[in-house]
């Protein structure tokens, strides 16, 4: 599920509230098929990890859970480690990364983050570039996820 947008002519407050009543329900609805919930941090407003505390510090549902996505608004004050220990508590099963060698995301501090609170849950890759070969190219994702996996350490 994608929150995805905080209409500006609607006070924030009410949508937040809107989002979490529906996420609330949506929860209880899945519970009894035994599913989780993932919400991914996505969106303009939305993505902010702010506003997604704000959403889940109103949802009840145990089901229901933060997909972590790597968003550049991660690193807006007060920095990667601030935002992560935020929603840290929410975060589920699923974490999503772009190319890892692709911009100036903290890709290790985030994993180390990720073991700090014993994350074991699904890190799945969403690749924006089409590059001609692709196969060399998830091999070279598959040896930098290797290596940030080797140098992970507890914070």
């Amino acid at each position: 599920m994608k929150p995805n947008y905080l209409p500006p002519e609607v006070p924030k407050e009410k949508t937040i509230a809107q989002i979490a009543a529906s996420l609330n329900e949506f929860g209880k609805f899945a519970q009894d098929y035994g599913q989780l919930v993932r919400v991914e941090a996505h969106g303009v407003f939305t993505q902010e990890v702010p506003n997604m505390k704000a959403i889940f510090d109103q949802v009840t549902e145990p089901n229901v859970k933060i997909c972590w996505n790597s968003n550049p608004t991660d690193i807006n004050p007060p920095g990667l480690e601030g935002n992560f220990n935020m929603v840290k508590k929410w975060i589920g099963d699923t974490v999503h990364v772009n190319e890892l060698n692709i911009g100036d995301y903290p890709y290790q501090q985030l994993f180390n983050l990720l073991a700090s609170i014993n994350y074991n849950g699904w890190i799945l890759l969403e690749a924006n570039s089409t590059p001609t070969d692709r196969l060399s190219a998830m091999k070279e994702q598959l040896s930098i996820f290797n290596k940030l996996i080797a140098n992970t350490k507890r914070v």
